[in-house]
């Protein structure tokens, strides 16, 4: 099920990035005390009372005679662009203001805006870090967004008390309807070509079952059955809207993709063939990981490429340098505009679909582990050597596997890495990210 998303927003410099730092427990945005720094969205999750939910920090909303008057107008003018599509995609909005610099013109117009919206916003009355800010916060009743909450993003007061309220506000999504076979997500930047490859999977002659709404305001789930497999696409541009397109709004889809991704088994990828690779790129392939989605590189628009003998293996050594997030993906190269090699795409899908499912023999499993440890035994601080005693896969999507070893704590983070590389060496477990973890000879599994 995809997460709820919260967006902070407000004039600059009013604590927005504290805030956001602050929510979700470590320094992801950058925080100084000049206005302007935050000028991308930035994503992070956290939770709250047991609902979990998708965070954005925003860059500060200025009017258009502020913007005129800036230094870096152009770049003032796309912050305040990508702070309206946060606010577009959001399910509930905080709205930060300053209790050290007051109420101010620019607080009523981002006031009157949040308001047209006709979205649940709670507002965060920030810096009350002394009895008098606190007094001055009921003059932010005037706005006319409710109750003021008093808070400091530098301390944390108060912020529990936010999240209270963010969390009374956020929408609890129904249930999806259940439909046999994986669910497989279509993401990218905009004008990869999503749509398009949707389209030409669909005119595959394969039988659509029905096309539904999905939990998202802009997707489309699409049910069909590939080669006998039921299967549900869900395409994040929405599945064949074309002439559609919102300016400001279609033209930033972190988060649509991110939605996309949550509620998906399998993530395709699709990335232009005649583009380099982009923060938004690494951001997807970094949440996917996180997420433990499998995943399938889809590049698209192959026909433009001009092409000699080694261009193909070129282009997945880039890949390999750009992605480091999801190494283990497969690589297709696809015109979706002429139909080239579109089936490999769902082929690849369905078998990364199956790699999740792979369950290891245990004897199997234990064969791997005792000639790995003895190619290249774990380095101990302590010069004691560390023992394994045996492995088990304890789960599957994604395969999860627990090491019982005499010391786990030592095991150093590039020792993991080395027992992931020989799962994948002898058990391929292609497209799909795998849990490991070590624990001590008596340790319960958990």
């Amino acid at each position: 099920m995809s997460k709820p998303i919260v967006a902070i927003v407000g004039r600059p410099n009013v604590g927005k990035s504290a805030l956001f730092n602050r929510l979700i427990g470590e320094r992801v945005a950058i925080v100084e005390d000049e206005p302007g720094t935050t000028r991308d969205r930035v994503y992070g999750t956290t939770d709250w009372r047991g609902m979990d939910f998708t965070l954005v920090d925003t860059g500060g909303l200025q009017d258009e005679e502020e913007i005129e008057a800036s230094s870096v107008a152009e770049i003032a003018r796309r912050t305040r662009d990508q702070a309206r599509s946060a606010i577009s995609e959001a399910d509930v909005i905080i709205f930060m203001v300053d209790t050290k610099s007051g109420l101010t013109a620019g607080d009523y117009e981002v006031g009157d805006m949040l308001r047209r919206t006709d979205k649940p916003t709670i507002l965060g009355a920030n810096k009350a870090d002394n009895l008098e800010r606190r007094d001055s916060v009921y003059d932010f009743y005037e706005l006319g967004l409710g109750e003021p909450i008093p808070l400091s993003a530098l301390h944390g007061t108060g912020t529990g008390d936010l999240l209270d309220a963010v969390v009374e506000a956020l929408p609890h999504f129904e249930e999806e309807e259940e439909f046999e076979g994986p669910q497989i997500a279509i993401v990218g930047r905009p004008n990869v070509g999503k749509s398009r490859l949707v389209n030409a999977l669909l005119g595959q002659e394969r039988a659509i079952v029905s096309d539904v709404p999905g939990t998202t305001r802009d997707s489309l789930d699409t049910h069909l059955e590939w080669n006998g497999t039921p299967v549900t696409l869900i395409d994040t541009a929405g599945i064949r809207r074309r002439g559609r397109v919102e300016t400001g709004i279609e033209q930033y889809s972190v988060l649509r993709s991110m939605r996309a991704i949550d509620r998906s088994d399998v993530v395709l990828m699709v990335i232009d063939a005649t583009e380099p690779y982009t923060a938004q790129d690494l951001h997807i392939a970094g949440y996917v990981e996180e997420q433990k989605k499998g995943i399938v590189v889809v590049v698209n628009k192959w026909d433009l490429i001009d092409k000699g003998p080694a261009t193909m293996e070129e282009f997945r050594t880039e890949a390999a340098k750009e992605l480091v997030f999801v190494p283990y993906a497969p690589i297709t190269f696809i015109s979706a505009k002429y139909g080239q090699r579109v089936h490999q795409v769902m082929e690849l899908a369905l078998d990364v679909v199956q790699e999740r499912k792979k369950r290891v023999p245990t004897s199997a499993l234990n064969k791997m582990l005792r000639e790995a440890v003895a190619n290249h035994p774990p380095a101990s601080k302590s010069g004691k050597p560390i023992r394994f005693f045996y492995g088990t896969q304890v789960d599957i999507e994604p395969p999860t596997f627990v090491f019982f070893c005499s010391d786990p704590k030592q095991i150093h983070f590039s020792y993991r890495r080395y027992i992931e590389n020989q799962l994948r060496e002898r058990f391929a477990f292609i497209g799909t990210p795998i849990r490991i973890s070590f624990r001590g000879r008596d340790e319960p599994i958990t």
